[in-house]
């Protein structure tokens, strides 16, 4: 792990989104709560929050953070057949908490799936991403549209 014993302690905060392609079926038994399951969307948000939570379990060389706070979006989208889904994380601390709101889109995802799978086994997760990032020395960072890429905003 990299060490951050002398950063300062700021507040950090991170959102990625990401999305569910999935069929148009599958999409209106999330929408109708007809899903074997049970409630999809319900179910992805407490999955992806939980995730955050666990991140440093997840991935070896994540520090484990204090969060202070994860919010966890999941809509279903007909009109583009989809799942967009989208998560923030927070916390007061020496280092960022983008893999948190990565790990909390991406668990999210695969919830939907394991939850459609009898509908749908062909939905599949795509362009989970860290949208914008703030706190610490590097500011805040937002993705622009196009290129992938990352700029500093402020």
């Amino acid at each position: 792990m990299v060490d951050v014993s002398q950063r300062p302690t700021t507040t950090r905060w991170a959102h990625a989104a990401g999305v569910v392609r999935c069929s148009p079926a599958a999409v209106q038994a999330i929408r109708d709560g007809t899903a074997s399951k049970g409630d999809v969307l319900l179910t992805a948000r407490l999955a992806g929050i939980q995730a955050a939570k666990r991140t440093a379990e997840l991935i070896p060389l994540c520090h484990p953070l204090a969060l202070t706070h994860v919010d966890v979006t999941a809509t279903a989208d007909a009109a583009s057949g989809s799942v967009r889904l989208g998560a923030t994380a927070r916390c007061q601390g020496p280092t960022g908490v983008e893999m948190e709101a990565l790990t909390a889109v991406a668990v999210a995802a695969l919830t939907v799936i394991d939850m459609i799978k009898a509908v749908d086994p062909w939905a599949s997760i795509a362009e989970v991403s860290l949208h914008e990032k703030a706190g610490g020395r590097s500011g805040t960072r937002r993705r622009p549209t196009g290129d992938g890429g990352s700029v500093e905003v402020g």
